[in-house]
């Protein structure tokens, strides 16, 4: 049930993905090729899974959430992009294949993120069927949050600043709920806002994303340590090798798998108590500390 949902999910987010990349002009076409690089060579699309699994469960047809997983899976690529530039990561390879940077050079690597995080903005905010002009404003406002200097971005800057020093416990995860946890919330908060909840079950479901995003990290530190390279589809150790602020680094590598294992049953028991038939996502819960990639 879970492989199937994700891979119709992926194949149907790619097609989206593609599709608005290629509607777009040819002002410079090498510059196309990267973001189609960036953006379409592979991932888990944990973010767009999210988009419709958590709306498909609230009743929303999957066509009115389009856009919705797109848009969150140009502003992920863009990030990868980014975080893979000699400034930042400085990594030579994602998902198995040569990074933006190397594949085509520095400044179209950094012109293809730019460009894919302003595309994001163009596809949430493009009419969309049943949904508000309050909605999509709402929309666009969560994943501008999560982007950002209150999200993602400023979770990458601190982790770039914690690297080479020591850094406390509730330091390493507010940092993560920031540079990884904001994204995933907002792939749950999308779909909250176009259905008709109640603020308990939103809480709850808000509780629920908080939880497996922290522990979606968690386990990508762990798997930096115990995964090849060639399941991970970059170098691996390359956390190890930076001297990085990591979860196995502060607690041990059985703290950490503890750490991610007690944030999932968080997760599920806040699922639990919701009148949604959560099966889906609750078993996606449990494959984010089970993955090997």
């Amino acid at each position: 049930m879970l492989s199937d949902a994700i891979t119709q999910y992926q194949q149907r987010v790619d097609k989206q993905l593609a599709d608005f990349i290629d509607s777009q002009n040819e002002t410079e076409p090498r510059l196309k090729a990267a973001m189609k690089h960036g953006a379409l060579i592979g991932g888990k699309r944990i973010r767009p899974f999210l988009v419709y699994a958590v709306g498909d469960m609230l009743n929303i047809p999957l066509a009115h959430l389009d856009n919705c997983a797109a848009a969150i899976e140009c502003i992920h690529a863009y990030s990868l992009i980014h975080d893979d530039l000699p400034a930042m990561d400085d990594d030579a390879l994602r998902r198995g294949q040569p990074t933006v940077h190397i594949a085509f050079d520095e400044a179209t690597a950094i012109l293809a993120g730019d460009a894919l995080q302003t595309l994001a903005f163009e596809i949430i905010s493009k009419e969309t069927p049943n949904l508000k002009a309050r909605q999509q404003l709402a929309m666009v406002r969560a994943l501008a949050q999560a982007s950002g200097y209150q999200g993602m971005c400023g979770g990458q800057s601190m982790d770039l600043n914690a690297t080479d020093k020591e850094i406390d416990l509730d330091t390493l995860k507010r940092l993560h709920r920031l540079k990884t946890g904001a994204l995933i919330r907002c792939a749950v908060q999308l779909p909250i806002i176009a259905a008709n909840i109640t603020d308990s079950e939103r809480d709850l479901l808000l509780e629920f994303a908080d939880a497996i995003g922290l522990a979606f990290q968690v386990q990508d530190d762990v798997l930096d340590i115990i995964a090849s390279t060639e399941e991970l589809g970059k170098p691996q150790g390359s956390d190890c090798d930076s001297n990085k602020s990591t979860y196995p680094k502060l607690l041990g590598l059985s703290g950490a798998q503890q750490t991610a294992k007690s944030l999932i049953d968080d997760a599920l028991s806040a699922l639990a108590k919701l009148p949604y038939n959560s099966q889906l996502i609750a078993q996606f819960a449990r494959f984010i500390i089970e993955r090997r990639v």
